[in-house]
């Protein structure tokens, strides 16, 4: 197993920055990893988390799966309150706005997510809760 595919969290954070993606883009089964920095709703401190992500042309989605957990990962509540987010994709650091995808845009963005990780259809399984999917667009 490479680095990259043993990396979380934390970890997975500052391999990430310190090599500018060139470890840590690329994780556990070919799957692409962007860092989303939120504004806590809480307390207003900014949190960053490795996603898996996946294109829509000009525009990065990501799920908020959380494994199919019964609650909404952290940033995801996070951005519900304050949708203007960082994003790293490898070098490219940018600001962007998030919104969750609703009706056809969500369902045919799910397909292109669950392409990206298959396991995004069972977690689905796993929860009662619809879970999210977010479109992050460039500002």
């Amino acid at each position: 197993m490479s680095e990259a595919e043993t990396l979380y969290g934390e970890a997975h954070i500052r391999r990430y920055r310190e090599t500018n993606g060139e470890v840590g883009h690329i994780w556990r089964h070919g799957a692409k990893i962007l860092l989303l920095t939120t504004k806590g709703r809480k307390t207003g401190n900014a949190t960053t988390s490795p996603l898996i992500y996946e294109r829509d042309g000009d525009r990065y989605v990501v799920v908020a799966s959380k494994g199919g957990a019964p609650k909404h990962p952290s940033w995801y509540l996070n951005l519900e309150k304050n949708p203007d987010v960082i994003v790293q994709v490898k070098g490219d650091v940018f600001p962007a706005r998030a919104h969750t995808a609703a009706g056809e845009e969500r369902e045919r963005l799910w397909k292109l997510a669950a392409q990206q990780w298959p396991d995004y259809d069972e977690y689905v399984k796993k929860t009662d809760r619809e879970i999210p999917l977010v479109v992050l667009e460039r500002v």
